[in-house]
């Protein structure tokens, strides 16, 4: 009979298996509260300055989301 390896229970096997839950929450947090912002009028320079990122970097990981989802957004120059 062939012994079955059962993974580690607990420390550091627990708080690895927790890092991509977490990735995965702080991803769906991020889509969240920029989705607020931008309805609420704050800028791709105003959410990338909270963010602690560029506004290009803000700007390509959302603008397709938040195009798709119909919410208004604000124009530099209008």
């Amino acid at each position: 009979m062939e012994s079955v390896q059962i993974p580690p229970l607990g420390g550091v096997a627990d708080e690895l298996a927790a890092v991509p839950r977490l990735r995965e929450l702080a991803d769906r947090l991020e889509d969240s509260a920029v989705e607020r912002a931008l309805a609420q009028g704050w800028s791709w320079t105003q959410i990338a300055e909270a963010l602690a990122v560029t506004r290009q970097a803000v700007h390509k990981k959302h603008l397709h989301r938040v195009a798709q989802a119909d919410i208004p957004l604000r124009r530099r120059n209008g």
